[in-house]
């Protein structure tokens, strides 16, 4: 099947001024202007005017929770909410509909500018659900509040009166949802979740699986969905030593959510020094230097990704004393070819970074965390002080030569390819800003590059027809917030590709396709272009 699109922006570095391109098969076979783009028309299946439209390579979420994402979408949606008293509320009015014996399964609050300051406790579960069985989770993840009904669960270390779950009990808290919540539900969730994606250009997702987030069962699920839906998926596992699963599971490495600490919202991140609101504290390193080294090494001897989750300067410090010691036994060269994978890597030192770059680590960032709680009146500011102006330090990374990939983490953070690429360009740090050209590579070609793929995630002859179109009010320009950013490449004689202009708002996505495969189509676009 060929597919003509024609008098539009493509973005392309093969040909930063193409305004048509064509696809056969899956395949893109041509790109260039509208005059070349007659000699294509010919025995073409579709040929669509585009009238100006943009068209990119489809964006690749290189950090999703993809069941917990999809039952934040069908199911208790605290996000976004003003007090513990609207979510309460909330809670009320969604239990109020359901069976006594439901499980009700919510996410997303964040007590940081709560007037009350505080989470929920048991006992208000216990009245706004109407004694039903109720988890709901902070919007790190990393901890949550459960009904009374669901104590006899928080087994382990992290369990306290109030009804507040942390670390083990967590864990085990997650682990009894995976039994009642089952696979029905999971697969209408995961179903849920892809849609979404699909309609916001991401054709590609990495899936951070754990023991601690969810079943093994929910990996082949999320496989036959998107096989079924049409998007690409990239699965990891996050437990050190299980290789069985590889092979079984078809994964791509041992990485994503290993824990090598927490989160910062839930004071579970690893600090050096302690944290500016709880001076008696400095969080939890789940890992040592030693048990990192231990999974790098076994990984890299046969030739699997390994990756943490790591956010606090300790759990980092941590993860280079690691990498430092699997060097001394495999060689640097080894770990450059395996291409392991750090999460998050929200407080790097220069050493860390360093470390990162000589040993060859991506690092799949996500840009959204800055939007959220960067600067200095929110949550990381709260929690450690100004050390936040060192937090997230995408130019850094970037300047170092370590590869980054963008991902949401969602359902931490929305899904939303752009919204990423203009909070990384616009970060509340200056000087960790970087362009929104080089941004949107890491959401695209650094999300392939990632997982192992080095021939994917841009447009130009004999790639796969991966991509995405997309309608802007925005003039299409380079923009490159950062002033230290050279002249020339806002020059169009420079030959670099343009973008919209996102302080003027966000792209609407008006299709997605994947390998060929239409997998999204905005309602009634379709009948416009062909009448």
């Amino acid at each position: 099947m060929r597919t003509l699109l024609t008098n539009g922006s493509v973005y392309s570095p093969a040909d930063p001024h193409a305004t048509a391109i064509a696809f056969d098969d899956g395949v893109v076979t041509w790109l260039g202007d509208d005059t070349g783009a007659s000699s294509y028309a010919d025995g073409a299946d579709e040929v669509i005017d585009l009238d100006g439209k943009l068209v990119t390579p489809a964006f690749v979420d290189a950090h999703v929770h993809t069941a917990q994402t999809g039952a934040l979408l069908t199911g208790l949606d605290l996000t976004g909410t003003a007090s513990l008293t609207e979510a309460l509320d909330k809670l009320s009015a969604f239990a109020a509909n359901l069976p006594a014996d439901a499980v009700i399964d919510g996410a997303g609050w964040d007590e940081t500018n709560w007037p009350e300051g505080r989470p929920p406790t048991a006992e208000e579960l216990d009245r706004a659900a109407g004694g039903r069985r109720v988890y709901v989770s902070r919007v790190d993840g990393h901890s949550g509040v459960i009904s009374s009904a669901l104590v006899p669960a928080a087994t382990g270390v992290g369990y306290d009166a109030t009804g507040r779950v942390e670390r083990d009990a967590h864990h085990a808290v997650r682990d009894l949802l995976s039994e009642l919540i089952g696979p029905d539900q999971r697969r209408a969730d995961v179903k849920a979740a892809l849609q979404v994606m699909a309609s916001r250009g991401i054709g590609a997702f990495h899936e951070m699986a754990a023991p601690h987030i969810g079943p093994l069962w929910e990996l082949p699920i999320i496989r036959e969905v998107a096989d079924e839906v049409g998007l690409s998926a990239t699965l990891y596992w996050g437990e050190p030593g299980a290789f069985e699963h590889v092979a079984t599971y078809g994964l791509a490495g041992l990485a994503g959510d290993l824990n090598a600490d927490g989160a910062l919202g839930s004071r579970t991140a690893a600090l050096r020094e302690t944290y500016a609101d709880r001076a008696d504290h400095r969080g939890h390193a789940y890992l040592t230097a030693e048990e990192i080294a231990e999974h790098v090494i076994a990984a890299t001897e046969r030739n699997v990704q390994a990756g943490f989750h790591c956010i606090g300067d300790q759990a980092l410090d941590n993860i280079a004393r690691g990498f430092e010691l699997a060097a001394e036994k495999v060689g640097v060269q080894a770990l450059v070819a395996a291409r392991h994978r750090l999460e998050h890597v929200e407080m790097p030192s220069a050493d860390v970074i360093a470390t990162l770059a000589r040993c060859g680590v991506v690092a799949s960032v996500q840009p959204m965390f800055d939007a959220h709680w960067g600067g200095p009146d929110d949550m990381y500011a709260e929690r450690v002080g100004d050390r936040w102006q060192g937090m997230n330090p995408f130019g850094s990374l970037a300047r170092a030569g370590v590869v980054l990939a963008f991902g949401s983490d969602a359902p931490v953070t929305e899904l939303g390819g752009w919204e990423a690429v203009r909070a990384a360009a616009f970060h509340h740090e200056q000087s960790e800003r970087i362009t929104v050209r080089a941004a949107f590579q890491a959401h695209t070609r650094g999300g392939w590059r990632a997982a192992g793929i080095d021939d994917a995630g841009v447009l130009a002859p004999s790639t796969a027809a991966t991509y995405a179109i997309w309608e802007s009010d925005a003039e299409l320009v380079v923009q490159t917030p950062d002033s230290r950013v050279a002249a020339w490449s806002t020059d169009p004689r420079a030959g670099v590709p343009v973008l919209p202009d996102l302080t003027a708002g966000i792209p609407t996505c008006l299709r997605t396709v994947v390998g060929g495969r239409v997998v999204y189509e905005a309602e009634g676009w379709s009948q416009k272009w062909s009448q």
